[in-house]
């Protein structure tokens, strides 16, 4: 048997960087205390979620991959407890900017990075302006304790990309993620979509999925987002075995036996019986195949 222990955590974030890091790095050790060894903390969370407005001031938070705060920190961190830190920043390449993950492993070093390959663009969530395109593609990292797979917020949403981690060998799927209201329709709610979404991402590849969000109403000029936690973590058939609160600073902790998720999904059959000759279509836009 190999067994991890995972979490979720999620919190409020104000403009105060040092703060903002020092509340994950609490809700982290808190985490670590109850057995996690792979600890997922939000989107951005350094910052408030900045992209409600197209504002050229915001650019400053953007720091090179060495530079960041939160990575260096909690790469001592990662050292320290033992544990694998997913972190998600703002990342300044030359003159590109994207919203990157790094992840930590339980020794404090980088294995590498993911760039966000999904960028949405909407009231609220204004992300085109700030983020390029990722261009690292899906990826999946051989941690200490399980082979994992991260996707950021908007990725969520897509299929492709749960199942591409899945095929690439990703035991666990993780999502930082900064989702909530929408400013221009306050009776619009997607908890429940936000979520079956990856439950569905857990369900048909037969993989836990473990999700963070921030909580917190931020504000920026006539623009205001109410930000609806509701972090979960589920299980191989998409169930629901942990979720926190709308409102509350939280940790959740479920614990998983990787062989025996293994076994699952090879009797399942899922895998065995694709036809990736069949699927050219989906790599389209418009549901034709063009020849090259």
């Amino acid at each position: 048997m190999r067994k991890v222990t995972v979490a979720a955590t999620q919190m409020s974030c104000s403009s105060n960087i040092e703060e903002n890091i020092a509340k994950a790095d609490k809700l982290v050790r808190q985490a670590a205390a109850q057995g996690a060894q792979i600890i997922l903390l939000q989107e951005l969370f350094e910052t408030p979620y900045f992209c409600q407005k197209e504002k050229a001031d915001y650019y400053v938070y953007a720091t090179e991959l060495e530079e960041n705060k939160a990575v260096n920190h909690f790469r001592a961190v990662a050292k320290e407890l033992g544990v694998v830190l997913p972190i998600s920043f703002y990342e300044k390449k030359n003159y590109a900017r994207y919203n990157s993950l790094a992840v930590i492993d339980a020794d404090g070093e980088v294995l590498g990075k993911y760039r966000k390959s999904h960028i949405p663009d909407g009231p609220g969530y204004e992300e085109k302006f700030y983020f390029n395109p990722g261009d690292t593609g899906f990826k999946v990292w051989k941690t200490r304790y399980a082979k994992i797979g991260v996707g950021v917020c908007w990725d969520q949403w897509y299929p492709e990309a749960a199942r591409s981690m899945a095929l690439m060998g990703a035991e666990l799927l993780f999502y930082p993620t900064a989702i909530g209201s929408e400013p221009q329709d306050g009776s619009i709610d997607s908890k429940d979509h936000w979520q079956m979404c990856m439950r569905g991402h857990a369900a048909s590849n037969l993989m836990p999925v473990v999700a963070s969000n921030r909580i917190g109403l931020e504000s920026d000029e006539d623009s205001s987002i109410t930000f609806y936690g509701s972090s979960f973590i589920a299980g191989p058939q998409g169930n629901k075995i942990a979720e926190a609160g709308r409102d509350s600073e939280e940790i959740l902790v479920a614990e998983f036996d990787l062989d025996q998720l293994e076994t699952q999904r090879l009797e399942w059959g899922i895998f065995r019986d694709r036809r990736p000759d069949l699927y050219g279509i989906i790599a389209s836009y418009d549901g034709e195949i063009k020849i090259k």
